[in-house]
């Protein structure tokens, strides 16, 4: 009996062991893949990056692991557009089935799927700013984007009607998609600038505008996106999604 006591407690303290050793293990390889994965994006910040499952090591041993999230505060997403980029807030990704070489120089998830935002200042700098003329003597500009509530974009627009500002900026309510990558941004009706007859094409110039977001880490693609208060919120997912190498 009391050899039986001493083998349980001696294998309690080599789990205790192990766990820790796991453990340790787990958070330097967390910090590895951070690392790495700013060197790699050409990040402003260290990303976080956690491994997700138990036990670790048995993972590496097997060269895969379940499942890494992956959180990034702010990505500068190219948009095809003369090297202007958008900024991307809070993206965070899950990662499933990520294999990596046998020298850890390179992983690559089976699948992802994530979310983010887009701030309503930063896709501003996408639509109109600048006065436009859309009618002989008749300028306008959008001044701002918000949330209009039930997932619609409120665009607001300040025009200027044979040199005098209009005493209020218009707003039109607008619904926000993705296709192929662009978020699009279509106005759902028409604003009116001091009772002035425009051309439907010349309004929409100034109320519709598009926006490409390309070049996200590891090859993850927009999913949908959807208005709400603080931004747009996008849904992202990939397959065979590189975080390093």
């Amino acid at each position: 009996m009391r050899a039986l006591r001493i083998l349980l407690i001696f294998v309690v303290i080599l789990g205790g062991l192990f766990v820790i050793a796991d453990r340790v293990a787990v958070n330097f390889a967390e910090d590895e893949a951070a690392d790495r994965l700013k060197t790699s994006e050409n990040l402003s910040a260290t990303p976080d990056v956690s491994i997700k499952g138990f036990p670790f090591l048995t993972q590496v041993a097997g060269g895969s692991l379940d499942d890494v999230e992956v959180g990034i505060k702010d990505y500068e997403a190219a948009t095809g557009n003369e090297g202007r980029k958008i900024r991307i807030d809070d993206l965070q990704a899950d990662m499933k089935g990520v294999e990596f070489s046998g020298d850890y120089s390179s992983a690559t998830a089976t699948s992802a799927t994530g979310t983010a935002t887009i701030a309503y200042d930063e896709l501003l700098k996408t639509a109109k700013s600048e006065p436009t003329q859309v009618a002989p003597g008749v300028t306008a500009s959008v001044i701002g984007l918000s949330d209009g509530g039930n997932g619609k974009i409120k665009v607001t627009v300040e025009a200027t009607v044979l040199g005098t500002k209009l005493p209020k900026p218009v707003s039109v309510l607008s619904s926000v998609k993705v296709e192929d990558g662009t978020v699009r941004v279509h106005a759902d009706g028409l604003p009116s600038f001091g009772g002035v007859d425009l051309a439907e094409n010349r309004v929409r110039a100034i109320t519709d505008f598009q926006q490409k977001i390309d070049g996200l880490p590891g090859g993850i693609k927009v999913d949908t996106v959807q208005a709400a208060p603080d931004g747009v919120e996008i849904t992202v997912k990939g397959s065979g999604v590189r975080l390093a190498g």
